[in-house]
């Protein structure tokens, strides 16, 4: 079964029960440029207001709409409860971000009853307990049990299993299908493709040619045969890239700016690296211009490392390899990848480059102290005050982000 609530919301007029009669959205920071809908309770819903908005767009829409700012320590308590309630029912529970998750219970059918008793005795626990609702899709895959969840909202258990699931699935727009997002709904939708019926019936080869191997994954979906399993509670998934990425409070217009940034996150995704005792062997750079156009590049070095300095001059010189300022830049980002650990041996080079590399990394580990003692700020690179707006950018705080599907 799948786990759906507006969870931010929910929180939001759990804790402030005079906002339940109104249109509520919890919403980024507009002075952060992070102006965005995170997400809006059902009654801002029907108005227009949905996630990914932005907050000037969500106001046109439903004037009254109350704006709150995001309060993640009270979401994570929240969802420390509720994962304590799952794990009574049983242990695989495998979280899809903070305010979603799956649950395989074929194990404790003998304990607990059905699963539509299952389900139905976590949602009045939650209520009861929490005071919020959520929406649960029973299934036997975990694709459909999330568009279980979808289907009916708020305060609903929907069943999809064998005897009703071309009925229940097959009407619904192709946009319900995990991972069909703007771009591939584009494209289904420019074949005729408009429905997840019409996506099962689909010929694999002419998905293929549309879609690469994304179009086979997405027609597995749609025939109800996904089998990825539901990770157990406890299981750790072995971490295979380390990044960060920022909007930043004014548009980036030159690669003097663009320098600035590369080098505050290279120094967040080094240090974590460092925290990990690994090393990274591909450099990854994400670039986001004011028209939400998106790209990503990556090189591999020809050494691995976790030296700051070293990973944002590879990504400063893929940037000027791929992007000629057609448009400003409003978001930008960095990704290791491809990581080794920092223990094993390495073919050392003859030439500056090792000792130039060994030197950055003992100044950065030195600057790794330094901040753990005195904070953040308490030590930054020149470079970084030449523009004091883009030097108030903390990488070092993050926003809660879901799981990626496929890191499975």
């Amino acid at each position: 079964m799948w786990m759906l609530i507006a969870f931010y919301c929910s929180v939001e007029m759990q804790r402030n029960p005079a906002l339940r009669d109104n249109p509520v959205a919890v919403c980024g920071r507009q002075s952060d440029r992070h102006g965005i809908v995170l997400t809006a309770n059902y009654i801002a819903k029907p108005w227009g207001v949905k996630t990914g908005q932005c907050v000037w767009e969500a106001k046109q829409r439903c004037p009254e709409l109350i704006i709150l700012p995001p309060d993640y320590s009270e979401y994570l308590y929240f969802n420390h409860i509720m994962r304590g309630i799952f794990n009574e029912f049983t242990y695989q529970v495998e979280p899809f971000g903070l305010d979603e998750a799956w649950c395989d219970v074929s194990g404790s059918l003998g304990l607990f009853g059905s699963s539509m008793t299952i389900a139905k005795e976590i949602s009045d626990r939650i209520k009861r307990e929490l005071g919020i609702t959520v929406s649960i899709g029973v299934a036997n895959n975990k694709i459909f049990a999330k568009l279980g969840s979808d289907f009916r909202k708020p305060d609903a258990i929907t069943r999809i299993e064998e005897d009703n699931w071309k009925e229940i699935v097959y009407p619904l727009p192709v946009e319900d299908l995990l991972y069909v997002g703007p771009a591939t709904s584009r494209k289904l939708r420019s074949a005729c493709i408009n429905t997840i019926g019409r996506l099962a019936e689909c010929p694999e080869d002419f998905l293929a040619r549309r879609l690469g191997e994304m179009g086979l994954v997405l027609s597995t979906f749609a025939k109800g045969l996904d089998t990825t399993p539901v990770l157990k509670t406890d299981h750790i998934r072995g971490i295979k890239s380390v990044g960060n990425s920022a909007t930043t409070p004014r548009d980036m217009v030159c690669d003097d700016d663009v320098r600035i940034m590369l080098f505050l996150l290279a120094e967040s995704v080094a240090a974590r690296l460092r925290e990990l005792s690994t090393r990274c062997m591909v450099v990854e750079i994400s670039v986001r211009d004011t028209d939400l156009h998106y790209f990503t590049r990556q090189q591999k070095l020809l050494a691995p490392t976790y030296s700051s300095a070293e990973i944002a001059e590879a990504a400063f010189k893929i940037f000027k390899r791929n992007y000629h300022w057609d448009k400003p830049l409003r978001s930008i980002g960095i990704r290791g990848t491809e990581l080794v650990d920092a223990d094993e041996y390495l073919q050392l080079s003859l030439y500056e480059d090792a000792r130039k590399r060994d030197r950055w990394e003992r100044i950065d580990k030195a600057m790794d102290q330094l901040r753990l003692r005195y904070g953040y700020l308490a030590i930054q690179r020149a470079i970084v005050q030449t523009d004091p707006e883009l030097a108030r950018v903390n990488p070092s705080t993050h926003t809660i982000h879901p799981v990626g599907y496929f890191s499975t």
